[in-house]
Order: C-alpha cells, then sequence, then structure tokens
C-alpha cells in the first residue's frame, strides 16, 4: 500500500504513521529527511539542494522530485509507503502522479486525519510533561494521581512545549488548511480519499485506518 497521510500537528499523524512502519513494514516518506539523506549521502541532486538551502532559498520542485524519485528506486519502498509533508501544490500531486507513473507505481489512499480546531486546541494546549522521564500529562484529562508528582518516576519538575499554546495551535491550522486544501480536491477526484476522526482515541484510528487498508 501506498499511501499519504495528512493531518494537522496534534492530529496523531506521526503517532499513526509510525504504527504503520512498525506493524506494516511501511515506509515514512519524510522531504525533509531525504532532502537530508541526500545532501549527507552526496548525491547529484544533493548536491544541487545543498547549494540552494546554503543560499537560503527555497528548494524548488524539481529538486524534490529529484530526490524523491532516487529514495523510491529503494528495495525498501517496496513494502509500501507514507508519504509525509508532499505533495502541498496541484502541480505537486500532478509531478508525483507522473513520477509514480513512471515508476510503475501508485497512490492508493490519501488518508486524512479529521478533526475540531476548538478540541484540537483544547488537547494540545493543555499538554505537559515530567522534565526527568518524559511522561505526557494534561491539565484536564491526564493529571498525575498526586498533586504535582510524576506518577512514573517520582520527580516534582514539569515541563511544557513553548509552541503548545491556542495561538500557535490556531496558527498551524491555518497554515494546514492553507497548505492541503488545494491538493484535495485534486485526490477527490480520483476517488482516492478516506476520511478518519482524528479526534478518536488512537486505537480507533488505528483501527479505521486498518480497515481501508485492508478493503
Amino acid at each position: 500500500m501506498n499511501i499519504i497521510l495528512l493531518g494537522p500537528p496534534g492530529a496523531g499523524k506521526g503517532t499513526q504513521a509510525q504504527m504503520l512502519v512498525e506493524e506494516r513494514g511501511m515506509v515514512q516518506l519524510s522531504t525533509g529527511d531525504m532532502l537530508r539523506a541526500a545532501v549527507a549521502a552526496g548525491t547529484p541532486i544533493g548536491l544541487q539542494a545543498k547549494a540552494v538551502m546554503a543560499s537560503g532559498a527555497l528548494v524548488s520542485d524539481d529538486i524534490v522530485n529529484g530526490i524523491l524519485s532516487e529514495r523510491l528506486d529503494a528495495d525498501d519502498v517496496r513494502r509500501g509507503f507514507i508519504l509525509d509533508g508532499y505533495p502541498r501544490t496541484p502541480a505537486q500531486a500532478e509531478a508525483l502522479d507522473a513520477l509514480l507513473a513512471e515508476k510503475g507505481m501508485h497512490l492508493d489512499y490519501v488518508i486524512v486525519l479529521a478533526v475540531d480546531e476548538d478540541a484540537l486546541v483544547d488537547r494540545i494546549s493543555g499538554r505537559f510533561s515530567c522534565a526527568k522521564c518524559g511522561a505526557g500529562y494534561h491539565d484536564r484529562y491526564k493529571l498525575p494521581k498526586a498533586e504535582g508528582v510524576c506518577d512514573v518516576c517520582g520527580s516534582t519538575e514539569f515541563k511544557r512545549r513553548p509552541d503548545d499554546n491556542a495561538e500557535t495551535v490556531r496558527t498551524r491550522m491555518a497554515e494546514y488548511r492553507a497548505k492541503t486544501a488545494p491538493i484535495l480536491p485534486f485526490y477527490e477526484a480520483k476517488g482516492l480519499v478516506r476520511r478518519v476522526d482524528g479526534m478518536a482515541p488512537i486505537e480507533d484510528v488505528k483501527a479505521a485506518i486498518e480497515g481501508i487498508l485492508t478493503t
């Protein structure tokens, strides 16, 4: 199975992708990771990307497509891939279609983790964790059993990510809509889009995705 997994920050996309990697042997293809790997490996397209990034310019679609093309030739991708962060525009989606066709590959599904913005803001802005062991908590849904004491290691020090606040989350949501909305009609026209309730418990989301991939 080859899929695009879409969802705003906090929707659980990373968690679901990791489970697919671990349980189905799929490969997660992140444009950022692929760029860094190509640059580190010193491939011809990686050297092009390095020069562009060194100049402070944005890496062009042609370079990203070239790096993706190289990655798709690797043997591990034959077990199925999850595209992360690409495509983001109709032009990129069309280029991806052409690239996959050239390699005798295709997309099976575009799975969207649908979320309620207000509920997502509540979910993310209330998160905090133990500063020592990293155990996760939430202001409303999962407080330590003893106030101010970590359930796992007994530490009394906690921390919050600086970007886990309502304003930042809403900004991220707006960016996600701006980047994602343009490609959904492209894939809806092909009948590839499937929506899953991203606000459901992790295991329920996992089951819903598994149901899509096994139909």
